[in-house]
């Protein structure tokens, strides 16, 4: 007889867009061709300095134990560059380093979560704050976001939080947003801070996409007074810097805050590797110029995208406003057709042609609030972008091919229409 899982191993859900990645995987394996428009990761190599110091690194054996809230000069760097960009108050101890952001997640969760409290988490949603929450044994307290509102999170929805949750205890932020690419306005995190100031209420302020900013400039909740002492805001060098292989993150906030969390890094990771640490500087120091010409690349990438989707009968989205995903409604198209969004996607992926296919995620896979919409990443060659776009309503036309994937799939069949 085997041993048990825990409750919490058994019920664990996953970022869905790494098991698409798997199906789109055995495809191509098998000879398929696959646009692969369903994982957030760059298609452009790593930053020159980041590659050029991270082999220095190797060649200087800085393969070593370091301490585990960073090394110094990697703190005093990130301390430096949120400084400049974002107009954060922040010095080296400020910071703490982690592989990637969202090990951050779980350290927040770990920090200010018991058992019972109430997490407000705005949704559509990153598909890990959920698991982070539940393995503290807390709630997740789900609130809406509309396009109509162009995806930013309400104020009036948190102090609904904070009037009738019982324990109220935490906030989800993620601006610029995944999946829709909404962005939190400066007026709707200086009314946040307002609001919070003073509380027992901490905030989880998810910032991966800081350059993908397509109109303005990032703006972080820590910009505002005394909220280096309440959130903790993540950074991450998979998008900007292209470094998503190398797993190199950081976290800022009071230094209470980030001792408490190199504790955390301490017991479960012992350090981040120097390595990946110094090309991570050597990022933020040397490597603006060609990491903003690629940002360009990228908002070219949406753009293109979305004139494009736009263009398609029943999917509407928004103009690009900042990351680089693209999150249109498809829901009259689903109605139509009487197929979930996701399976929508898994359609267009395995279904609609047995020698191409597009691979992108349901908006359900972000939490019951995305039902209706599809998640394109923009992560491929423009040209692969537009054979994409012009596949779509190919496969959309393919209604006998349709309804052969509802019957061998029919857990994707549409039993209430969703609203359009």
């Amino acid at each position: 007889m085997s041993v048990t899982l825990s409750q919490f191993a058994r019920n664990l859900n996953v970022e869905t867009a790494f098991t698409v990645l798997a199906v789109a995987k055995q495809l191509k394996a098998k000879g398929k061709d696959v646009v692969e428009l369903e994982i957030g990761d760059s298609p452009f190599p790593s930053t020159a300095h980041a590659k050029q110091a991270g082999e220095q690194a190797i060649k200087d054996d800085q393969s070593h134990y370091c301490p585990s809230p960073g090394l110094p000069e990697f703190r005093e760097t990130a301390a430096r560059f949120v400084r400049d960009e974002f107009h954060i108050p922040a010095e080296g101890r400020n910071v703490v380093v982690g592989p990637g952001a969202k090990i951050f997640q779980q350290f927040f969760c770990e920090a200010f979560l018991n058992p019972g409290d109430g997490a407000l988490v705005f949704s559509p949603h990153f598909p890990t704050f959920i698991p982070n929450i539940e393995r503290r044994g807390a709630r997740a307290v789900l609130a809406p976001l509309s396009l109509k509102n162009e995806f930013r999170p309400g104020v009036d929805q948190i102090e609904r939080f904070l009037s009738t949750d019982p324990a109220p205890r935490a906030i989800f932020l993620n601006s610029p947003h995944n999946p829709t690419g909404g962005v939190a306005l400066e007026q709707d995190l200086r009314d946040i801070a307002d609001l919070i100031r003073g509380k027992n209420i901490a905030v989880f302020s998810d910032e991966p996409y800081c350059h993908m900013v397509w109109k303005g400039r990032h703006r972080s909740l820590l910009e505002q007074p005394g909220m280096l002492d309440q959130a903790v805001a993540a950074y991450t060098f998979s998008k900007s810097y292209s470094m998503s292989g190398w797993r190199l993150g950081f976290a800022v906030s009071s230094p209470e805050i980030t001792d408490a969390i190199g504790k955390m890094i301490n017991t479960c990771l012992s350090c981040v590797p120097p390595i990946v640490q110094l090309a991570g500087a050597a990022a933020l120091t040397h490597d603006k110029v060609e990491r903003d010409r690629v940002m360009q690349l990228f908002r070219d990438k949406v753009v293109l995208l979305t004139q494009g989707l736009n263009r398609i009968p029943g999917f509407k989205t928004l103009d690009p406003t900042a990351t680089f995903y693209v999150f249109p409604n498809v829901a009259p198209i689903c109605n139509a057709l009487g197929i979930t969004s996701h399976g929508l996607a898994l359609y267009l992926l395995e279904g609609a042609d047995d020698h191409f296919g597009v691979a992108c995620l349901g908006g359900e896979c972000f939490g019951e609030a995305g039902a209706g919409f599809l998640r394109f990443s923009c992560a491929e060659p423009n040209e692969r972008l537009q054979q994409a776009i012009d596949f779509l309503p190919v496969a959309l036309g393919r209604v006998d091919r349709v309804r052969a994937y509802l019957d061998k799939n029919p857990k994707f069949s549409l039993r209430t229409p969703y609203a359009v």
